[in-house]
């Protein structure tokens, strides 16, 4: 009996050895992964990149494993200056592999280290490229491509000079492609294959950017002061134009009104030449209305006239005096 249970016991412990042992010799790997293995820290063999069972030492070699996918590069923004010694802050993010696992172990070991190296590449990579180009090559990205001109600048800029941006002649895409060339080698020797890296924000900093505004600020007032000293040339254009016509017509409306009383009163001083020239009683009624008229107007005021009594003004008067003599007597 005792034999019995001393045989199932050993029977069983050894049955555990193995299943422990069998733990520890296979492993899988699945198809997002690659694996460098490993044996007292130095690499043994080629590395795995099948998907499936595998088999290694138990105990002895170690599994190491590495993501196959394309990985995320987030970089830092990092303030840097343009070739004309605009300061910028610039985000950029890129897009990395694994292509060679065992390269990848013996210089990095994991992906931190990686992260890290790829911080110091593509951000030294990149403060060079902004380095070398000008500000309008950084934000621009049409290769050729003249900056349009708008309709305001256009019109209220006579010198052409305010708000023309500078021809663009590589733009930010070939600076990308830049960055990306000469970082794609020095990655290569990492085991990384570096798949893409673009800009994903580019912002002045934040003095440049209160100067940018004022500038901006500062051409649309002239435009504003273009536009209006325009337009008060125009009006005063527009004023002396309307001041000219205005005196045209008034005095071609006194010509026409002293012309019509011209002919008035020379069509009336016919009628009354032909009414008061029919007699010689009625040109001396003409003289005597014509006296009577003008008698109020002279002695009615407040003015003083001296005239001589022997004067054909007063032998109206003179007349009256004599025949109210006649009649007293």
């Amino acid at each position: 009996m005792n034999q019995k249970y001393l045989a199932g016991c050993f029977t069983l412990i050894v049955v555990a050895i193995g299943l422990i042992i069998l733990s520890g010799a296979a492993y899988t790997v699945n198809m997002r992964e690659q694996v460098v293995i490993t044996q007292f820290g130095d690499p043994k063999g080629d590395p795995i990149t099948e998907a499936g069972l595998k088999w290694k030492v138990p105990f002895i070699q170690k599994v190491n494993k590495f993501d196959k996918r394309i990985l995320p590069w987030d970089g830092k923004v990092s303030e840097m200056p343009t070739k004309e010694k605009t300061l910028i802050m610039v985000d950029t993010y890129a897009r990395w592999q694994i292509s060679d696992p065992l390269k990848f172990f013996q210089k990095l070991r994991d992906t931190r280290t990686a992260e890290s190296r790829l911080n110091d590449i593509l951000g030294s990579e990149t403060r060079n490229t902004i380095a070398k180009h000008e500000l309008i090559e950084v934000i621009r990205t049409t290769q050729g491509r003249v900056p349009e001109q708008s309709e305001l600048v256009a019109e209220g800029d006579t010198t052409g000079v305010i708000g023309v941006l500078s021809p663009i002649s590589r733009g930010r895409s070939a600076l990308e492609n830049d960055i990306y060339e000469t970082s794609k080698a020095k990655v290569e020797e990492f085991g990384i294959k570096l798949l893409d890296i673009r800009f994903k924000r580019v912002n002045y900093n934040q003095t440049v950017e209160r100067q940018i505004y004022q500038r901006m600020i500062s051409e649309r007032k002239q435009i504003a002061d273009r536009f209006r000293s325009e337009g008060a040339g125009e009006a005063a254009k527009i004023l002396g134009k309307m001041e000219k016509e205005l005196s045209t017509i008034e005095s071609e409306a006194y010509k026409q009104v002293q012309t019509i009383k011209g002919e008035a009163d020379a069509q009336a001083t016919e009628i009354y030449a032909s009414a008061y020239n029919q007699s010689p009683e009625a040109a001396e009624f003409y003289e005597f209305s014509k006296t009577m008229e003008l008698y109020p107007e002279m002695i009615g005021g407040k003015s003083t006239v001296v005239l001589s009594t022997d004067s054909d003004l007063f032998k109206y008067l003179k007349g009256m005096r004599i025949q109210d003599s006649e009649e007293e007597e």
